[in-house]
């Protein structure tokens, strides 16, 4: 394993290939590639994407196919933690070369990929996108975009600045759903909405659990210490891996940051809402003995119900209340719907839109867009006003792929960080309602400084806003 750094060294060109190359074009041997007459971002169409696919396993590994599948992208490096995570992705693209360190691949290989697929537990995304973005490589990162209020501005802000194309995973925003509910509203079919319900049956993971006995076999296909990366150092558990981090705020952002992503997004695009203005939260009890209440800090909740408040945007009449619901819950059921008709959205997930002359409501990615009563679903005339993702939801790959090719700024993408930024800014800041019910022992409503990013009446969680970092994972910004 090469020395670890806190950032990857950019190697110039050396004179020797400056002079090689020159020559033979020169000498009319080469065709310039458009992407250097066009400057740094920009890469002819007819060009393929060579990809570094960073987790390659479970959603790092459908992600990757996806890639793929868009005909115009190149899978040439995979890197994981896990080599039985990675197993297949190595069997589907044998060509790509294998890391386990991406610090390592960083170094080594950067002069030979384009962009960058980061789908790694949450408290790793952002060290290894940024990383990405300083080499001009463009990048798409798995949802929620960051771990942190602090990383996701950084990262915004890193876009514009390195001037690399972006995508967040959250395909559903790629969908038909939600540009037919902004079309329904944009045609005032249910008049100005001022309260969204979001909910999900997750967490489908253990939470609101006493941390883990700690293991001493280590799987030795498993580098722990760098999966653990910027967290902080920890005895190896079972089952942490691969999926069960989620529920530990050292690693994942619970349930709201898996779904929060999908469910929340669609309010954002139809409604113009942004940045929170205040949040509380009701959190699930544990109860471990008669009467004795569980405490469990390290684990988020079981369940929760967070209320945020939105200010005011130029498609609402004034603020907007967003609930969030987790564990099961689920909003009162409308009662526009008729007795026997289904309410609560695939799988458990849904968001419902209450407006002054109507609501609706949609599933998962925004599927199933549904007008209530739901006859008018079927009647509803409105414009299309805004054009279609080829593919819809499967489609947010390939187009990512296709921006990347087309350079920074030439195209507009589903989730690029100016809109996943201040989506995940705000799904994080619910998460502190969360860990405040913790800390105040009780329900507080937190007073949110957008341009200062804190809290103003609640000092204790402003420590979540940017955590410390384990020596050798520092993101500096």
């Amino acid at each position: 394993m090469t020395e670890k750094k806190d950032s990857p060294e950019i190697v110039q060109p050396s004179r020797r290939d400056f002079i090689k190359t020159t020559s033979l074009a020169a000498a009319g041997f080469m065709i310039v590639p458009r992407f250097v007459l066009g400057g740094k971002g920009y890469r002819a169409p007819s060009d393929m994407l060579n990809v570094a696919g960073v987790g390659a396993g479970g959603k790092g590994e459908s992600d990757i196919a996806n890639f793929a599948k868009s005909g115009k992208a190149n899978i040439a490096f995979l890197c994981d933690v896990d080599d039985r995570r990675a197993a297949k992705s190595r069997a589907a693209f044998p060509k790509a070369k294998y890391y386990k360190d991406w610090r390592e691949m960083y170094d080594k290989e950067h002069k030979n990929f384009d962009a960058v697929s980061i789908s790694t537990p949450d408290h790793n995304h952002a060290i290894i996108t940024y990383h990405a973005m300083q080499l001009g490589k463009h990048v798409y990162v798995q949802k929620p975009m960051t771990h942190d209020i602090w990383e996701a501005r950084l990262l915004t802000e890193a876009a514009k600045k390195y001037k690399v194309v972006t995508q967040m995973g959250n395909q559903g925003s790629s969908n038909d759903g939600t540009r037919l509910l902004s079309e329904w509203y944009d045609a005032d079919l249910i008049g100005d909405v001022h309260t969204v319900y979001c909910w999900t049956n997750r967490p489908v993971w253990p939470q609101g659990i006493k941390w883990p006995e700690p293991q001493q076999n280590i799987p030795k296909e498993l580098d722990w210490d760098l999966w653990l990366g910027t967290a902080p150092k920890k005895d190896y558990v079972d089952k942490l891996v691969p999926f069960n981090w989620r529920g530990w705020w050292d690693y994942g952002t619970g349930a709201l940051g898996d779904m929060g992503c999908h469910l929340v997004e669609a309010p954002f695009r139809v409604l113009g809402i942004q940045y929170v203005k205040d949040v509380q939260a009701s959190v699930g009890s544990v109860y471990v003995d008669e009467f004795k209440q569980g405490h469990f800090p390290e684990s988020c909740p079981p369940s929760s119900h967070i209320t945020m408040t939105f200010p005011k945007t130029n498609k609402t009449k004034g603020d907007v209340t967003l609930h969030w619901m987790d564990g099961g819950i689920q909003p009162e059921r409308p009662i526009e719907l008729l007795p026997s008709e289904k309410f609560g959205g695939e799988a458990g997930n849904g968001t419902l839109f209450i407006g002054t002359k109507g609501k609706m409501y949609s599933s998962t990615y925004s599927d199933a867009p549904t007008l209530l009563p739901t006859e008018r679903t079927k009647t509803a005339k409105a414009p299309q006003k805004w054009a279609r993702v080829p593919g819809g939801a499967n489609g947010h790959y390939a187009q990512w792929v296709e921006g990347c090719l087309a350079g920074y700024g030439k195209t507009e993408l589903s989730s690029s960080f100016e809109k996943a930024g201040p989506l995940t800014e705000a799904l994080l800041m619910a998460n502190l309602a969360v860990r405040g019910h913790e800390l105040k022992g009780g329900q507080i409503k937190l007073l949110w400084d957008n341009n200062q990013m804190k809290v103003t009446n609640f000092d204790d969680v402003n420590q979540y806003i940017k955590r410390e970092y384990r020596p050798g994972f520092e993101l500096k910004a």
